[in-house]
């Protein structure tokens, strides 16, 4: 009998080191990733168009000069000459066959979080397979219809654990919009399976600016 007390305090102790080192270890390698990679492009470009000058490669130098010219073009793009020049180029991008399926897609999903154009805000409880089971999920278009559906909204649906959803044209009476948390908190909560809380404090700044 002690040896099992042991052993079984010894198991509650590591599941505890391993819910407070996890989070953090995921979290340092999905940045020191993402760092990586952004501080690889610029090197790699320099190495193909200057070999002679890749051996004078600084570590963080690539991430630095991609921020900077993000920045640039960001700040440049408010003017109206480059602000035709780029409105140009995307016609053209999004009239070159094959290549505006890419295109659209792309800049139609990063605007969908930060742009303009941002769907991801209007968090929203919908019942699928029942009226009695509800999902969260966001409505993404309000109006259907092009598709012959005049009553219907198009709701995306986020996984749990997994950069993934499904998009499902559902009638209008059967979503609910979520008025008391705010959208950043109802998608975490969504890809953390329910298991996430929700932040009372911010929550109550978003109905104060909402």
């Amino acid at each position: 009998m002690p040896s099992k007390n042991w052993v079984k305090k010894l198991l509650q102790i590591f599941l505890q080191g391993l819910i407070i080192l996890a989070p953090i270890v995921i979290t340092i390698w999905a940045l020191t990733s993402l760092f990586n990679f952004v501080d690889s492009i610029l090197p790699d470009i320099v190495e193909k168009v200057f070999p002679e000058f890749s051996n004078y490669n600084l570590p963080g130098m690539g991430f630095v000069v991609a921020i900077l010219i993000i920045l640039l073009v960001g700040y440049v793009s408010s003017s109206f000459v480059v602000g035709k020049l780029v409105e140009l180029f995307d016609n053209v991008l999004q009239k070159t066959p094959g290549i505006k399926i890419i295109y659209t897609t792309v800049k139609d999903f990063f605007e969908a979080f930060a742009g303009n154009k941002r769907k991801f805000d209007k968090a929203v409880l919908v019942a699928i397979e029942s009226p009695d089971i509800w999902r969260i999920g966001f409505v993404t278009q309000d109006e259907l219809s092009e598709f012959g559906l005049n009553d219907y909204v198009a709701v995306y649906v986020p996984q749990s654990y997994a950069f993934a959803g499904h998009l499902y044209f559902v009638k209008k009476e059967r979503v609910k919009r979520i008025t008391n948390i705010g959208s950043a908190d109802a998608m975490k909560f969504a890809i953390s399976g329910g298991v996430t809380t929700i932040d009372d404090e911010a929550n109550e700044k978003h109905l104060i600016v909402k």
